[in-house]
């Protein structure tokens, strides 16, 4: 017998407020290395402007319920919480859509999109258009963490989706849609569970174009991600390699020092975002804080580590030279911090339906674009309804 989701609503003690105030009303900061802004991490005086922010005007409660807005459950699945929004689709007949986020990300990335998908014709859309969307917290992180649980790597993510999806939720075919890890989940669920996909669309290529010695006699648009991605594992990988190898002593900082979290999470947000050097240009600060704060209160900082772990411990997201078969849709943004080419993507994905450049945008897509997105959703499962 399936496990009945119970409704969830957020509330955080006003103790835990006062206690996040009190240690920010403490940081002790260290001081800047000469040289440019942002040139080696997180700037101090950008991080002093924003733990002033987020002590004495960052509105807590105004996030909160913008989150309770939206139907939430918690369920208990794979021997953990699992929390998630189940928001029904205002058209005809809805489609089912699992949303998944990634690192350092949260269900708060997903606010501005979810109306955009469940209710189009609101948005000057298509009512036909319209998705029922589940957008679940991922196993670790946020609302989906207690202390102690078991980790899950990316299979095992998909695969608690899977029957979160079929089992709990009762859709015997869904589509599924993500970046960061939600791209790994979702490229997953199209391999692993394919019989119950109607199709799965990414905003960032995890399972293509990654390994070097695949690209023989490279063209020039293979070139240049090969020297991207050179410089990307050069300048831009340490926190995998920490968080992937240690991610217990790392988590001790981070659980402890809410600033020290920030600025963890906050260097991602400007070095991923298309920001211009800004990150305000790209995520308003409450948004961020919004979701910075959610890790914070949850305690889950050191368990949402663990994919990194799992993968650079052999856990990959389709054992090498798979292929996924369902009909795949792709939307590649200016910022993200890989953008394999066409011809890398189609040797995994055979059924490449839609691929789309887009003309702004980075890492945290639904969140700083959450129209564009919409839109490409919108068009590329037009045809599999």
């Amino acid at each position: 017998m399936a496990p009945t989701p119970a409704p969830f609503r957020l509330a955080i003690p006003d103790a835990d407020l006062a206690d996040l105030k009190d240690r920010l009303a403490r940081t002790r900061f260290p001081d800047q290395t000469p040289g440019a802004p942002w040139a080696y991490g997180t700037d101090v005086a950008y991080m002093k402007d924003l733990v002033e922010y987020w002590r004495t005007r960052f509105d807590w409660r105004a996030q909160e319920a913008a989150l309770n807005a939206f139907p939430q459950f918690t369920v208990e699945l794979h021997d953990i919480p699992v929390h998630f929004l189940h928001v029904p689709g205002q058209g005809p007949a809805p489609m089912p859509l699992l949303l998944s986020h990634g690192w350092p990300g949260s269900v708060f990335e997903f606010l501005d999109i979810i109306p955009r998908l469940t209710d189009p014709a609101r948005f000057g859309g298509d009512a036909k258009d319209a998705f029922t969307v589940v957008a679940p917290s991922l196993p670790g992180y946020g609302l989906s963490f207690r202390p102690g649980q078991k980790r899950f790597g990316v299979p095992e993510m998909a695969d608690c989706f899977a029957d979160l999806m079929t089992d709990v939720l009762g859709y015997s075919r869904f589509a599924a849609q993500g970046g960061d890890w939600g791209s790994g989940i979702t490229s997953r669920l199209g391999y692993a569970h394919a019989g119950k996909m109607i199709g799965i669309h990414l905003n960032m290529m995890m399972a293509a174009g990654r390994d070097p010695a695949a690209f023989v006699d490279p063209n020039e648009e293979e070139r240049a991600h090969l020297e991207n991605m050179k410089l990307w594992f050069q300048e831009e990988t340490g926190y995998q390699a920490i968080q992937g190898t240690k991610p217990q002593t790392l988590a001790f900082g981070l659980t402890d020092s809410p600033a020290g979290l920030a600025a963890w999470i906050v260097e991602k947000f400007r070095s991923w975002t298309d920001c211009g050097d800004a990150i305000e240009n790209a995520v308003p600060r409450d948004k961020m804080l919004a979701d910075i704060s959610l890790y914070w209160f949850t305690g889950a900082i050191g368990s949402s580590f663990w994919p990194y772990y799992a993968r650079l411990h052999g856990v990959a997201v389709l054992p090498p030279g798979d292929k996924i078969t369902v009909p795949t849709g792709y939307a590649q943004f200016p910022r993200e911090m890989l953008r394999p080419p066409r011809s890398a993507a189609e040797k995994v994905f055979t059924d490449l339906r839609r691929w789309s450049v887009m003309p702004k945008g980075g890492h945290f897509a639904a969140l700083e674009q959450p129209e564009l997105l919409a839109h490409e959703i919108r068009e590329f499962f037009r045809e599999l309804r």
